[in-house]
């Protein structure tokens, strides 16, 4: 068995558990939730590696340093190996990483089955569970240096019918980007002024939002988030 096989069994084995924004003690193998996104990563990273990856100190003590998508950033460009998503996706064990919007803020990542779905720690609404990686923005696949991956020669992902409003995304109505905002003030989340520009303010007020309602906490507004929102993103 690969490590990163071994890494999506171990990942598996928490499916269920609770989603909470909070540090995990990545050398505690008993550890059973509740988990954040990277946490529950740079936790599997932990147990099957005996290392710390995508944390804020990677030389830091494994029980009490911070793991972070940003940190994930930066790991995987200094010290790890990035992939495009298709290989990922069909690699058991790597990673697939949506970058935070802007610095301090969260991303989102996630374990890959090899076979097109997830393991991740998604948020409060639904603790870790199973995903797909179809229909949704990921920056980059991540392997792990040192690890052992089954090859994979990619999967056929279907491109976005609709477009996920973003930082820097392209395609976006500025109708559309001021439906967002009104909505997201209406409920008391300022985005600042409704100018249907899709900024850093607004990125920050989607993602408070996503918080409050138990969503993924990455600052963009697609189909699960527009819902939520009760708008269209026609």
């Amino acid at each position: 068995m690969t490590d990163g096989e071994k890494l999506l069994k171990l990942a598996r084995t928490r499916i269920g558990q609770k989603y909470v924004n909070v540090l995990v003690p990545k050398n505690n193998p008993d550890w059973s939730g509740p988990w954040d996104c990277a946490e529950f990563t740079s936790w599997l990273v932990w147990q099957i590696g005996g290392f710390l990856y995508g944390c804020t100190d990677p030389a830091g003590d494994p029980a009490l340093t911070e793991a972070y998508t940003g940190a994930w950033q930066s790991d995987s460009a200094t010290r790890g190996i990035r992939v495009p998503v298709a290989q990922a996706a069909a690699t058991p064990g790597a990673f697939l990483l949506r970058y935070p919007p802007a610095p301090g803020k969260m991303g989102h990542i996630a374990v890959s089955d090899g076979e097109g779905h997830t393991v991740e720690a998604m948020g409060t609404a639904f603790g870790v569970r199973a995903g797909k990686v179809a229909g949704r923005v990921w920056d980059t696949g991540v392997l792990i240096p040192g690890f052992t991956y089954e090859a994979g020669a990619g999967v056929a992902l279907p491109p976005l019918t609709t477009v996920i409003y973003r930082i820097g995304a392209s395609g976006m109505k500025p109708a559309v980007t001021r439906r967002i905002q009104t909505a997201l003030a209406n409920l008391g989340f300022s985005p600042g002024p409704i100018d249907g520009e899709f900024g850093p303010n607004t990125a920050a007020a989607v993602q408070a939002f996503q918080a409050a309602k138990g969503l993924i906490r990455d600052g963009q507004v697609g189909p699960q988030t527009a819902k939520a929102l009760k708008i269209s993103l026609k």
